[in-house]
């Protein structure tokens, strides 16, 4: 845990530095921010090439791209051919990471909490005030629940990470569904909100009772608890890069729609995966080669060297197979041969 938080501060230093000239510029989900600006790092030292990545969130990521701002957009939501076609757009997966689901709860210890998935919607709906509510009691007959206020800590910007743990609440919940939906953007009915997955975990490290959703990589960085969630055959699971992987590997990949997959990876099969796997994805503009010949490189060059560091700070790096066939999507359809 100390190389890892070592390895974070170095990484903040050089991502807070301001440089002039000669930069590869992203924006976008906070998601993946510490994997990107990790790599962005270590690119550098083997480079000289500087990489900025912003986390703003994916709805700022997408607009940054499909404004042009910058070289490359972040979004942890998939975006349609549809989609990509009217905002002039290539697509590609970059890694993948889960959400979890983190509390602050003395005397219950990282793993041990259960929230079933009728209990954790309601939580979010704001049905369950207390965590000693018969509901919870009832996943936990063997935990001490504390008569503790429980308060929601959710995204206040557009975000992709929102957008696919409300994806997964509509579909773990009729009521749910009825009454919220999901989006980047949803109309919470309780909690306070916090910018980016750096702002829910400090909300939740400072409020006792809390509860949030994170990426895996904010709470290995910060040391937060995670609940045990239900797969989608009903059992429940801790998250771990075991059960991470296990759901990656039923996603299927298709160079035709830019790798779109109709909600993400959540909710994959099999009974050790992880319901909250999320593949995390790169947007280019289709009219700015330069651009996009600076941003494949970058990736090109972390799918290389990248996967140690990707593992360190609790990603799922690629397959060899899908980067192979993310390189024949860039060659054929962006435009760029990185061989």
């Amino acid at each position: 845990m100390k190389r890892l938080l070592g390895l974070l501060l170095t990484v903040m230093l050089f991502a807070t530095t301001s440089y002039a000239g000669g930069m590869v510029n992203g924006a976008g989900a906070t998601f993946p921010y510490p994997v990107y600006t990790a790599w962005a790092y270590n690119y550098y030292k083997a480079t000289g090439i500087r990489v900025n990545y912003q986390g703003i969130g994916s709805g700022g990521g997408i607009r940054q791209i499909t404004n042009r701002v910058v070289d490359f957009g972040g979004s942890d939501k998939m975006l349609s051919p549809v989609e990509l076609k009217k905002k002039g757009l290539y697509q590609f997966p970059a890694v993948i990471g889960a959400i979890v689901v983190v509390f602050n709860l003395d005397n219950i210890k990282d793993g041990q909490l259960k929230l079933s998935n009728k209990t954790v919607a309601d939580i979010f709906l704001g049905k369950i005030k207390y965590w000693d509510n018969p509901e919870v009691k009832n996943d936990n007959p063997s935990l001490s629940l504390p008569h503790l206020k429980i308060t929601v800590v959710h995204r206040s910007e557009g975000s992709g990470t929102t957008w696919n743990f409300s994806y997964w609440l509509s579909h773990i919940s009729t009521q749910w569904s009825k009454k919220v939906g999901f989006g980047k953007v949803v109309n919470w009915p309780v909690g306070i909100g916090a910018k980016g997955n750096q702002g829910v975990t400090n909300y939740v490290k400072q409020i006792k009772g809390a509860i949030g959703y994170v990426e895996y990589a904010y709470k290995l960085q910060n040391n937060l608890k995670t609940a045990q969630l239900m797969t989608k055959e009903g059992n429940f699971i801790k998250p771990s890069d075991e059960s991470f992987k296990a759901a990656a590997k039923y996603a299927s990949w298709s160079p035709k729609t830019s790798f779109y997959i109709y909600g993400n990876l959540l909710l994959a099969e099999g009974k050790n995966s992880w319901p909250l796997t999320v593949a995390t994805m790169i947007l280019l503009a289709n009219n700015r080669p330069a651009s996009n010949k600076k941003a494949v490189k970058f990736f090109s060059w972390a799918f290389k060297h990248g996967d140690a560091t990707a593992q360190q700070l609790g990603y799922v790096p690629l397959p060899k197979s899908v980067k192979n066939t993310i390189r024949n999507y860039w060659k054929n359809t962006v435009g760029v041969n990185v061989e």
